[in-house]
């Protein structure tokens, strides 16, 4: 596996876990909007907690493993690793948002007046990270750029 290749499986898996904590951590907790299961079950917080539980250790394990890719392929130009962990990121945003937002109605960004708008601009926000990291990682390497961030 190229050192090339070897950045980008391991910014796209960083980017999954770190786009899942950040949504699990800002939507979940601290904006309290939804929790994982709570179209599912909307008024059972020890199975919604459950469910929360449960994804953030996915994340964790998606961002062990992506550092352990990481430190095989090391040295990884930054700016590389950088772009593909934003695509993962976005990668996570629109995977999530189309599945378990608008197929499965597992829950919303926010419910109540305005849900779709949220859920849009969700994917929205994943096929931007996408794009931006994409653009990000297929930018010709500087020299300094081995290894850094």
């Amino acid at each position: 596996m190229t050192s090339t290749t070897s950045a980008r499986l391991a910014g796209l898996v960083l980017g999954l876990g770190l786009g899942g904590f950040v949504d699990g951590i800002v939507l979940h907790q601290l904006l309290g909007w939804h929790h994982m299961l709570s179209g599912w079950y909307p008024d059972d917080e020890h199975v919604n907690m459950i469910g929360d539980g449960l994804f953030h250790l996915l994340c964790l394990a998606l961002v062990v493993t992506g550092v352990v890719l990481l430190a095989r392929a090391a040295p990884v130009p930054g700016r590389a690793l950088a772009g593909w962990t934003v695509a993962g990121w976005g990668a996570f945003n629109f995977v999530e948002g189309l599945l378990d937002h608008q197929i499965l109605g597992v829950h919303h960004v926010k419910h109540g007046s305005g849900q779709l708008a949220y859920d849009l601009a969700f994917l929205a926000s994943g096929l931007l990270l996408m794009a931006v990291g994409y653009t990000l990682a297929r930018a010709p390497a500087r020299s300094r750029d081995v290894g850094g961030a």
